[in-house]
């Protein structure tokens, strides 16, 4: 049994690796958003709610007539999942130039195109790893026949153990080499299985059919259950848990902030927590007990521990409010989960693939039901409430044996739900915005005014907003046609661009931030209204691709921090050659980076300096950021003077708004002053690659930030933050 321990610890780590690179990969290929991330997702679990079924099937059907081994069955699906790693991310490119070619102008007919790529993609290499299961079910039972009533239960701990190191050591592989450099890896440990699981079943040769096994072997020691019941605990599991997990983002994100390390520490936290649940419920097991109503209660009230924690008003580390908060719920999930599986299958791989199939359908629901339905409508607070609502009730529901422990813990979880409030209760006199993306506040006075996503600070109102505007279109050599700005925040670019009398289109991707326009701009109507002014909510590189326009001007300002997750496809090769495509002669890209270590800098400059012959650098403030302009022909070398002459009166006006009274001639003055050569800066870090879509430079930084002696544990991190 010990060898089934290591394959499913090895394939646990190998599908939440898959899972973190695949989704990466999909993101770059057909853009950031959340209702991508929710497709990618829900394709993988289906494919593993699939497998997991379809081959628990074939069990029952010809298990008990094949003279096939369960364990080269076994050594066939992980050399077919190890085959996935490499074949995968060429299909997804597959599919984006396939829908490049396919011209779609909706941005809702090219959700329905990705996904149905996406479900070609990932749903049949992802039933091979949900077919694992009930596979090897059928090979203990085949050749360990006293431990195969809770085979379920034993692989699905060891699946979670590598699940564990799955969610943890991937970062470093990434950081170290990259996306496909680490699927390599994931291929080779799949491989790696497939030969000793061949390999083992040579050695295995006491080999019995299911007939044979049923009419030698006793009843086992958990009895089977017949109740569907059980099977609607699994699918109630699985939609709370995954359900939860969304909105444990945004709970938790105000102090953990954006960086994968942080998600990475949620999953890999809720995972361990699953771990020890697991291998609890195996202890608790072996004598077969019943759980009691208390277990429920117990859920239900854990359920609503990052109610608490995550209350601004409790002073508390951000580290523990995370492990406080997820743990609990977490620990128990892992005890029942397994259990109920047992408890339905006693170790028949039809029933257990049934079962299993079933929790994963609750799992693809939960996500889909948290993000588009309840938290565009109802606070963190209350989507927590109602998805531990069912545990509350099944605690509280009458029995004939009166037990007043479980009235008690749900009273209190009562209590807890009363008293707790949700982030923005620090902000009063806020306006706070839902959708399916992010939770938005909008907050301050005059210009104190901010504008926070998820908890975490966008941007405030600032002159180097305007200039992200001014600078590059004073410097071009032509009067501009057009502009296009990524990246709305508080609109303070857009309102600026539009004031040179051009039509000017802006990309957002979170939907709720461009309705707080009006709160930052008071003239924000007007502007808005305006037939030069056009706001489009997707992601900004996925505009691009399927976009035809030209532009005179295309202005980035990614959010901060510059680390955050999923940023690094705006300062990449890749997305700098989409721009190339769209800019017209002698255009010009402005790039803002806020800031980063000189590995950053040097990994977004070399990015640029080899999508483009010509780039000029101007720092803002010495230690605030850089403006990056680059263009395919020479950008003219022009004084303040010179610039402040081309710029039309209400941009000088628009530029003096918040500068007085230093004038914009002086601010210009400034900006030149600071101007960096390409080669200065790439020379902080010359051996650094080009920002790509494989190698997120900004992202994945923690072994060398290890290696230069920083604490960058996320406690200090967040502590900094």
């Amino acid at each position: 049994m010990v060898w089934f321990f290591l394959f499913f610890s090895i394939s646990g780590f190998c599908s939440i690796l898959y899972e973190i690179v695949w989704l990466r990969l999909a993101m770059a290929q057909f853009g950031v958003t959340s209702a991508l991330a929710s497709i990618v997702l829900s394709m993988f679990m289906a494919g593993l709610g699939l497998g997991s079924w379809l081959s628990g099937r074939l069990i029952r059907k010809y298990g008990e007539h094949s003279k096939v081994p369960a364990l080269r069955l076994y050594a066939l699906t992980e050399f077919f999942i190890g085959v996935s790693a490499l074949v995968v991310p060429q299909e997804l490119l597959w599919g984006r130039h396939l829908l490049e070619h396919a011209g779609f102008s909706s941005s809702g007919a090219y959700y329905v195109a990705s996904a149905i790529w996406i479900a070609f993609t990932l749903v049949p290499w992802c039933a091979c790893m949900g077919a694992t299961i009930p596979i090897a079910m059928l090979a203990i039972r085949q050749s360990y026949r006293r431990d195969s009533s809770r085979s379920f239960s034993y692989l699905y701990l060891s699946n979670v153990a590598g699940a564990v190191l799955g969610a943890l050591v991937p970062p470093l592989l990434i950081e170290l080499h990259g996306f496909h450099w680490t699927l390599t890896i994931g291929a080779t440990l799949n491989l790696c299985l497939a030969l000793s699981a061949l390999a083992l079943s040579h050695v295995l040769t006491d080999l019995e059919t299911l007939s044979e096994f049923e009419q030698r072997v006793p009843s086992s020691t958990i009895s089977r259950s017949r109740s569907r019941w059980t099977l609607v605990l699994l699918f109630t599991t699985g939609l709370t848990s995954m359900g939860m997990e969304v909105v444990w983002i945004r709970q938790f994100t105000p102090y953990l902030g954006t960086m994968v390390y942080a998600f990475a520490s949620i999953l890999g936290l809720y995972l361990a927590a699953t771990f020890i649940g697991s291998q609890i419920y195996r202890y608790w097991s072996r004598s077969a007990r019943k759980e009691t109503q208390f277990v429920w209660a117990c859920l239900g009230l854990v359920a609503l521990l990052p109610l608490i924690t995550a209350d601004p008003r409790i002073l508390m580390h951000p580290v523990m409010r995370l492990l406080l908060g997820v743990a609990a719920f977490s620990g128990i999930l892992g005890f029942v989960t397994p259990m109920l599986v047992d408890r339905w299958a006693a170790g028949d791989p039809n029933r257990a693939g049934t079962a299993y199939a079933v929790n994963i359908l609750g799992c693809i629901l939960g996500p889909l039901l948290a993000g588009f339905a309840m938290l565009p409508l109802l606070s963190e607070h209350w989507v927590l409430t109602l998805f531990a609502l069912p545990w509350l009730v099944l605690g509280a529901w009458p029995r004939a044996q009166k037990q007043w422990a479980p009235y008690a813990v749900v009273a209190l979880a009562l209590v807890c739900v009363a008293f707790t409030k949700d982030f923005q209760v620090g902000f009063p006199n806020s306006r706070v915005l839902r959708d399916n993306t992010a939770t938005v506040i909008a907050t301050g006075e005059g210009m104190q005014k901010r504008l926070l996503v998820n908890g975490v600070g966008m941007t405030g109102l600032s002159p180097v907003t305007k200039i992200m505007a001014h600078l590059p279109l004073a410097f071009l050599d032509h009067p501009p046609q057009n502009a296009l700005d990524i990246c709305f925040g508080m609109g303070t670019t857009f309102r600026s661009l539009l004031t040179w009398n051009i039509p000017v289109t802006a990309v957002e991707l979170v939907p709720s931030v461009p309705q707080m326009f009006p709160y930052f701009h008071p003239d924000a109507s007007a502007v808005v209204s305006s037939p030069n002014a056009h706001i489009v909510v997707d992601d900004g590189r996925r505009y691009l691709e399927r976009s035809t326009e030209q532009f005179d001007l295309v202005t980035i300002d990614p959010p901060p921090p510059v680390e955050a997750a999923g940023s690094s496809l705006l300062y990449t090769k890749e997305f700098y050659t989409v721009i190339n495509a769209r800019l017209r002669s002698h255009g010009i890209l402005q790039q803002w980076l806020p800031d980063g270590d000189d590995e950053v800098r040097a990994a977004v400059t070399r990015a640029l300096v080899e999508s483009f012959p010509y780039v000029r650098i101007f720092a803002y403030k010495r230690d605030w950021g850089y403006h990056f302009l680059a263009s395919n022909s020479p950008i003219p070398n022009r004084n303040a003077a010179e610039l402040l002459q081309r710029m039309p009166p209400a941009a000088v006006r628009d530029m003096q708004e918040w500068s007085p009274p230093v004038g914009p001639e002086r601010i210009f003055d400034l900006i030149l002053s600071l101007e960096k050569s390409p080669a200065e800066i790439i020379a902080m870090s010359p051996e650094v690659p080009p920002m790509q879509d494989d190698r997120p430079v900004n992202e994945y930084f923690l072994l060398r930030s290890l290696r230069r002696g920083d604490n960058v544990t996320l406690a200090a991190q967040v502590t900094n933050r």
